[in-house]
């Protein structure tokens, strides 16, 4: 099985749940006591979320590709992002290794084609919902339509993230703000959803949600196992 070399910290809640979600999977395709061989390098969100704020994005492009480097020298066969936001920046990570790196659209993409969705509701950060990094590659990767919640609902959804979940803190009435969301997003034509936030995975199951959910998390965790074991190349 190769390396699996993850930037997490961001916020350690979510990757707490990528550790997991990676050596589950890993369980479940060799079986007995077998995990994922992973190595995460841990940053200080707090920099990171200041500069996100301040608008920096050449300072998070270096931080983290100086973060995959790191990765690359430690022995990697490969690097993922454990967050969705900071893909912003995913063309410094990949300009800054030789080894392949995990684009965390991708395997949410596949997943949505192959399940015959063509129009998805997204529910992230501010800066996923409203910059185009991520919708755009949907678009041109996938050809899929890309809906996101109005003002109130984004601003809504932003402020849940990160004064809540990146602190650990799940509420029952956040909960129900989201879901809220997620049925405008449908009454909008959504055939599903992403959950296009790493945090948002620790608020809402499929079970709380009125449209099929597609959670970026557990997708992006399964196909680097899926890569780490069968050493298929992922998509740039």
């Amino acid at each position: 099985m190769k390396m699996i070399g993850v930037i997490g910290g961001m916020s350690w809640e979510s990757s707490t749940e990528y550790y997991k979600l990676l050596n589950r999977h890993a369980k479940a395709r060799l079986g007995g006591h077998h995990n994922a061989r992973s190595l995460m390098l841990t940053v200080d969100f707090a920099p990171i979320e200041a500069n996100q704020r301040a608008g920096d994005w050449n300072a998070l492009g270096q931080q983290m590709a100086d973060a995959a480097r790191q990765l690359e020298r430690g022995g990697a066969d490969l690097v993922m992002l454990a967050t969705n936001t900071m893909h912003r920046v995913y063309e410094s990570i990949e300009q800054a290794i030789t080894v392949p790196f995990l684009h965390i659209a991708d395997p949410t993409g596949e997943a949505l084609r192959a399940a015959g969705v063509e129009r998805v509701g997204l529910l992230g950060t501010r800066y996923t919902m409203e910059q185009t990094f991520y919708t755009g590659r949907l678009r041109e990767h996938y050809g899929l339509e890309t809906l996101v919640p109005d003002e109130a609902g984004r601003a809504d959804v932003h402020r849940i993230i990160y004064d809540e979940l990146c602190h650990g803190n799940v509420q029952d009435a956040s909960r129900a703000v989201y879901q809220g969301v997620i049925q405008t997003l449908a009454e909008r034509g959504a055939q599903a959803v992403i959950l296009g936030c790493t945090e948002i995975t620790l608020l809402i199951k499929p079970e709380d949600c009125a449209l099929p959910v597609f959670d970026t998390t557990a997708l992006h965790a399964q196909a680097a196992v899926e890569w780490a074991i069968d050493t298929h190349q992922p998509r740039g």
